[in-house]
């Protein structure tokens, strides 16, 4: 999973990253799941970023994570997102595999 933030400077990170992933120049072996979009604030975000998400989505899969208050103050929300959930089941999180076990 490439992982980056929804800033401008985060997008532009992470279009540049799958280019070289393109141009095969990624380490050998690197298998892409995906783009992992975490929310640089809280809110909508302007059609700007969101054009730009849009295009990053053509190219491959797209996770987006909520903006996550706990998270900023270094502590743990008292529900996890459903899009956090499905994205642990996607990479198989082994937190996700006790949490549900549980």
């Amino acid at each position: 999973m490439l992982v980056g933030r929804t800033s401008a400077r985060g997008l532009r990170s992470v279009s540049q990253a799958l280019g070289a992933l393109k141009e095969g120049r990624a380490p050998q072996g690197l298998d892409l799941l995906g783009v992992v979009l975490v929310a640089d604030a809280p809110g909508r975000l302007p059609l700007g970023l969101l054009r730009r998400i849009r295009v990053l989505r053509s190219v491959t899969h797209v996770h987006r994570v909520p903006w996550i208050p706990a998270w900023r103050l270094g502590s743990t929300p008292r529900a996890m997102p459903r899009q956090l959930v499905s994205l642990a089941e996607l990479v198989g999180s082994e937190a996700h595999k006790e949490e549900a076990a549980s």
